[in-house]
């Protein structure tokens, strides 16, 4: 029985928390709004509401023996009480102190969730003694000193009522949805009020699972193109068929009208039973086409039904899983005024925030990944962009400075975020200076620089205008951590600033993850996926087209001068032997970020498709130009490159006139038995070796790896260390004890990179030991090329 009722008073407290979360929160934006507030009867009504939610708060304190809570709500209700029958009068200090005791509230809640919550007596007696010289008018200063006596003694669970808070009426979904990550999902039905609470966390789990779907629908209408195909095939095959039995047949009527004259041929009575036999057994097989043609035809139209049913259904599953997924960024803001009042404050200026369009949703995923990002940039905009107020007033602005936080959206699928101050703005020439001292540029290139160049300087790591290091900012580090961030989620981030006018981010980012428009591109016999979202053009190049400047290819288009490299290069792949060009030229994909633009040349473009995300897994999670994986209909799988990283490593791509190159022959191509036991790992070793120019075979585990070596002939050996059946080492250990391989190399790549592993690695004879933590394709390339 004591079990039930533990488990019960969980479920209760739990409750609790998201009921008190809403009440602080709209309590801490109440007191935003009535510090604002011009009009008396605009501020009655807003206490009102406050005093409503600090009762509701202690009630449901009270139903969960949380008396610390309830005795601080008590106090609280008693100042507000005052408040609103005019006893005591709105003032900073007022307001300072409330704030205060809402954010002690929040810090009392979080310390609910431990398994045995343990209340600091000396800070609940300061927060009701504040209180207590609030109400009496007495001037506040500081912090409040512990001095009354502790709170009464938790009551049982069961006394006292909780007052729920109603919804309001007309409020959307959406709007329900609490922007913590544990919050729930609150639902509100037409005809009665309706509650339901669902874990934000399963929601995830089966948005991820209804995605997974996308690879079968994809397979499907993969299989509905092949029968299609296939028909098609047959019904040629069927016309073709059908012409020759007519002509046997006709030939065989022309045989027997010569049988039937006078003075036979030789041999033509034994050719007319042959020819008979041949016409028959061209009639059966004429049946059996045109029933192989009429069951594939069938088998096609119901594939391709199959496809459109699977489609729909998928793609409404998936449409409505997005919607209850997507949250308003006024789930995000609601903590943005708060923060803008408590930093400006702290370093004694005057700020205001202005949020448009925070009704827009977004993809809860993105938006929690926003989160510090939004933080940086408004710390940023109140200690280096705003000014004090006393220099505000000497630069002829108002005293109370301006921040700007506006969402709009952007060509149906991406949405524009526009983070402003009307500050003091970036001063150019020593963002210069700082870049030049930190060795991010030399002085030479600083003077070449444009403006647009010179403000992105401020998203290079270390580089910052700032004389002093604070706590909000100043280290140089914070800018290049929010682009970072913006460009893993396939966005961009780009400042303007006009001196004494304020500074400006933008920040463009796609309303949703794991699902993306992709370009399929061919490159070496290779399919690779470019997100369409960074794609500006996709061209035809002529050789007369290409000029080179300084030493690199460059294209015009548009009135500009665009650079061209090679994918090819960029992702240092071997080059082939150059094809006869087309007519209308090569093609090339030119990509955006920023203002930035790069041509990249390829062998073709097959088309642009939906894209599901396949993430590379813990080992693999940083490889360089690529961002993931996906997996077509065919069942291939692809690499989904990074164009952040595509657009650093095309900079540093030499473009020189390139030897020609020589297609490497069979008899000159090293094979590679390649050992891993995750499909994953496994599909990128292979894709890379195999680009480089490798033939490669495969092994799941040691064992399979073993008996490979003893049938076939390999040059060099990659293993992973952690396998079922046998591992890296002991197939190490095996090849070196076995006669005819002990000279083959091994290279061993792993995640296991503690000392005691590399020294078991190199004791079993291991080539190379290279850890996946840190794994590079040119690093695992470089050391295959060493060892053959």
């Amino acid at each position: 029985m004591a079990n039930k009722n533990d488990d019960f008073l969980k479920k209760l407290l739990a409750t609790f928390r998201i009921e008190a979360e809403e009440h602080l929160r709209a309590m801490s934006s109440l007191l935003l709004a009535l510090e604002g507030s011009s009009g008396a009867g605009e501020s009655q009504g807003r206490i009102e509401t406050l005093f409503r939610e600090a009762h509701s708060l202690k009630g449901a304190a009270r139903a969960v023996n949380l008396s610390p809570i309830e005795t601080v709500c008590q106090s609280l209700e008693d100042v507000l009480a005052a408040l609103k029958n005019r006893r005591i009068a709105p003032s900073a200090d007022l307001f300072d102190a409330l704030h205060q005791v809402v954010d002690g509230l929040g810090g009392m809640l979080a310390e609910t969730a431990a398994p045995q919550a343990d209340f600091d007596n000396g800070r609940i007696a300061s927060f009701t003694t504040l209180l207590k010289r609030v109400q009496e008018g007495r001037a506040v200063s500081g912090r409040p000193a512990a001095a009354t006596p502790a709170p009464p003694p938790a009551r049982r669970l069961g006394k006292g009522k909780s007052k729920k808070k109603k919804p309001e009426a007309g409020a959307s979904t959406a709007e329900k949805v609490n922007a913590i990550p544990t919050a729930p999902l609150e639902r509100e039905s037409m005809a009665h009020a309706v509650t339901v609470r669902v874990a934000t966390v399963k929601l995830d789990t089966l948005l991820l699972q209804t995605e997974e779907l996308l690879s079968v629908k994809y397979a499907v209408g993969q299989r509905a193109d092949e029968l299609r195909v296939l028909g098609g095939a047959l019904n040629a095959l069927k016309k073709e068929w059908a012409m020759a039995y007519r002509d046997a047949g006709g030939m065989q009527r022309a045989l027997e009208k010569t049988g039937g004259r006078n003075g036979k041929p030789a041999g033509l009575e034994q050719q007319q039973p042959e020819m008979k036999k041949f016409v028959e057994t061209l009639e059966r097989g004429d049946l059996l086409v045109k029933s192989f043609d009429n069951q594939v035809s069938l088998l096609a139209k119901a594939a391709e039904q199959d496809r459109r049913m699977l489609g729909g259904m998928v793609d409404n599953l998936l449409g409505d899983m997005k919607k209850i997924l997507m949250l308003p960024f006024a789930s995000l803001l609601e903590i943005f005024p708060k923060l803008v009042r408590d930093l400006a404050r702290d370093k004694d200026k005057e700020a205001e925030l202005r949020v448009e369009g925070a009704e827009i949703e977004i993809d809860k995923r993105i938006l929690e990944e926003m989160k510090d990002p939004l933080i940086h940039l408004v710390r940023n905009a109140i200690d280096h962009g705003i000014e004090a107020p006393v220099e505000r007033r000497r630069r002829g602005k108002p005293a109370r400075g301006k921040l700007i936080i506006a969402i709009a959206p952007k060509n149906g699928s991406k949405i524009d975020i526009l983070v402003s101050d009307d500050g003091t703005g970036i001063d150019v020439a020593k963002l210069k200076s700082a870049a030049v001292k930190h060795g991010v540029i030399t002085r030479e290139d600083a003077e070449k620089l444009n403006e647009p160049d010179t403000l992105a300087l401020v998203f290079h790591s270390g580089v910052s205008t700032s004389p002093i290091i604070t706590d909000l900012s100043g280290r140089g580090l914070g800018l290049a951590i929010v682009r970072e961030k913006v460009e893993k989620l396939g966005g961009t981030l780009s400042v303007e600033s006009r001196p004494d006018a304020g500074t400006s981010f933008r920040i463009v980012l796609p309303l949703t993850l794991a699902t993306f428009r992709g370009l399929l591109v061919h490159v070496n016999e290779r399919v690779f996926v470019v997100p369409a979202a960074s794609v500006e053009q996709v061209v035809r190049v002529k050789e007369d087209d290409i000029k080179t400047v300084e030493n690199r290819e460059t294209i015009q288009r548009d009135g500009r001068t665009l650079a061209l490299v090679r994918l090819a290069d960029v992702l240092e792949l071997p080059r082939r032997a150059a094809k006869a060009e087309a007519a209308s030229g090569a093609a090339a994909v030119i990509l955006g970020l920023g203002a930035e633009r790069i041509a990249f040349r390829v062998d073709g473009v097959q088309g642009e498709q939906e894209i599901l995300v396949k993430s590379l897994g813990a080992p693999l999670m940083r490889v360089r130009n690529i961002a993931g994986a996906t997996i077509l209909g065919t069942g291939m799988v692809v690499p989904i490159l990074n164009v952040p990283d595509l657009m650093k490593s095309a900079v540093k791509v030499a473009a020189a006139p390139a030897a020609a190159a020589i297609e490497e022959t069979a008899a000159r191509r090293k094979f590679i038995l390649v050992a891993e036991d995750s499909i994953t790992a496994r599909t990128l070793v292979k894709n890379i070796l195999e680009a480089a120019g490798y033939n490669v075979k495969t092994a799941v585990d040691g064992a399979e790896a073993f008996a490979l070596l003893k049938t076939e002939k390999f040059d060099l050996v990659v293993s992973d260390v952690e396998m079922p059946r046998m591992d890296g080492f002991d197939l190490t250990a095996k090849i070196r004890a076995d006669k005819n391989l002990s000279e083959l190399p091994v290279v061993l790549v792993t995640a296991l990179e503690s000392r005691e592993h590399r020294e078991r690695g190199i004791d079993v004879g291991a080539s190379a030991y290279i850890v996946k933590s840190s794994f590079d394709q040119s690093n695992l390339l470089e050391i295959i090329r060493r060892l053959i």
